[in-house]
């Protein structure tokens, strides 16, 4: 018996080891997926800041300006100071419609990120009306019925409205036949419609 209890030993022996590597080696995979992990994370991330900085300095194939500036500019907004906004007063404009005498009565509120250009651009209040008149007089009514006719409206002026201090703002998608405008930081972020009546 004592030969037996000598063989049984060296089996229950190895049998806690067998369990001991089958949990190192669990343990060592999920490691291995959690690194893995970290590291596409990091090149994700690696990936879009060359992108944002590509985009930034002009680059061809980079992100789009407005996506390169709204990345930049995420994180920027501390959320206890309201935002300044900027109402000016309606436009009333005849549209470029021809087959019918057609015009539109519109309320346009600035978002601006800091008080200080606010004050900058009521400065300048007549040369920003004339430019987003200028805007709005070159629209159809069909142009402007559809939601996306009122988002490329708010992105031009969005864009005409900082040109008076300077500010030169790439449209969304080049345009033939200019030249490149690097992306800059528009101190106007959003374009709100308070009113939008056409007749």
């Amino acid at each position: 018996m004592s030969a037996a209890a000598a063989e049984a030993a060296p089996v229950s022996a190895s049998k806690p080891r067998r369990k001991l590597s089958k949990k190192l080696l669990m343990i060592l995979a999920i490691v291995g997926v959690l690194l893995a992990g970290g590291a596409a994370a990091t090149v994700f991330v690696l990936k879009k800041k060359a992108a944002l900085a590509a985009a930034l300095a002009g680059e061809d194939d980079a992100l789009p300006a407005d996506e390169a500036l709204a990345l930049q500019d995420q994180g920027r907004r501390d959320p206890s100071k309201p935002p300044t906004f900027l109402p000016l007063d309606p436009f009333v404009v005849n549209l470029a419609d021809r087959e019918q005498e057609r015009y539109a009565q519109i309320g346009i509120t600035l978002q601006i990120d800091n008080a200080a250009v606010a004050e900058q651009l009521k400065a300048y209040m007549p040369a920003i009306r004339n430019g987003v008149l200028m805007i709005l007089a070159h629209k159809s009514s069909a142009e402007l019925l559809e939601r996306a006719g009122k988002e490329q409206l708010a992105a031009e002026i969005m864009r005409e409205s900082v040109r008076p201090l300077g500010i030169e703002v790439a449209p969304a998608a080049p345009v033939a036949g200019r030249p490149r405008v690097p992306a800059v930081h528009n101190p106007v972020e959003k374009v709100h419609f308070s009113s939008f009546i056409i007749q």
